[in-house]
């Protein structure tokens, strides 16, 4: 029934949910990979998230919230209400249980997971693709789908041995962007460069030892043609194979005496140089030039 103070749908248990309600541990219980696995399911914490997350219709599954936090966020709290979505509230220690921040903001939803498969995200002709291959830090990969996200890509893939797209910490380190590109999961990172390459975009592996440089790609147009960009773990980069199944292995420029940049900064160096070359009035290489050094 419709609460009058809160205009949301409330579910019929009386009282807020404690840690001990069944929808709470199951729920919780998403906190691990294997759970979120096998339920096709996973958290989003936090406001900023729980609305990207009702932007998509039949995403969100429940809504948890502290009465503090319905209260604040009324229109969320309507908008799920309005989509059938259950509204629970729960007790403190209830949130404290659903979230992995220590300060959680009073709202956490469950959501059904969102993967495309790589030959419908292809079929779409995207212009951008970041793939993300054998990143295990969840904080990393989020922000790299963030960046990708605002430089105008239309899919990440996360391929390989690369952290789970809907780990707690990757999901907020995405800022909401998970729930706005295509989410691919690939087990094998060479088949994603030989679908991009055959879907018709330049692959471009990214690596410090790159024989080409990311400026003179830039100053020539040649990051103009739609291109997925291959990026690696912080630490280790990318394996040789894939390098070498590239079209291209660019590095960064360091005008400056760092050694290197960090996997984040990198790729937002790299994805805003195609997003601003894809954008030119001139757009599209030159028939002569090519990105093959």
């Amino acid at each position: 029934m419709p609460s009058p103070a809160h205009g949301r749908r409330l579910d019929a248990v009386p009282g807020p949910f404690t840690p001990r309600t069944p929808r709470v541990v199951a729920a919780r219980r998403l906190h691990r990979r294997r759970d979120r696995d096998a339920t096709g399911r996973f958290l989003a914490e936090g406001p900023q998230a729980v609305r990207e997350a009702l932007t998509r219709p039949g995403l969100v599954v429940e809504l948890f919230g502290l009465p503090a936090a319905l209260d604040r966020h009324r229109d969320l709290a309507a908008r799920a209400a309005a989509a059938d979505v259950p509204v629970s509230e729960v007790t403190d220690e209830a949130l404290a249980a659903l979230a992995e921040t220590v300060a959680p903001q009073g709202l956490v939803a469950v959501c059904r997971h969102l993967d495309v498969p790589l030959d419908r995200a292809l079929a779409a002709a995207p212009r951008l693709v970041a793939v993300l291959a054998g990143i295990r830090d969840p904080g990393n990969a989020g922000t790299v789908l963030r960046t990708a996200d605002a430089a105008g890509a239309q899919v990440v893939v996360f391929a390989g041995d690369t952290v789970d797209p809907y780990n707690g910490k990757c999901v907020r380190a995405s800022a909401g962007s998970l729930f706005h590109v295509d989410v691919v999961r690939a087990a094998d990172p060479g088949e994603v460069v030989a679908a991009s390459r055959a879907a018709g975009l330049t692959v471009l592996a990214t690596t410090g030892y790159g024989d080409s440089d990311l400026d003179d790609l830039a100053d020539t147009d040649r990051l103009a043609a739609p291109t997925a960009w291959l990026f690696g773990a912080e630490a280790h980069g990318l394996s040789a194979e894939l390098t070498d199944a590239a079209d291209a292995r660019v590095r960064v420029p360091l005008h400056g005496r760092a050694e290197s940049l960090k996997l984040a900064a990198a790729a937002a160096v790299c994805l805003y140089a195609s997003a601003r070359a894809q954008r030119s009035p001139a757009r599209g290489p030159s028939p002569k030039e090519s990105v093959r050094p």
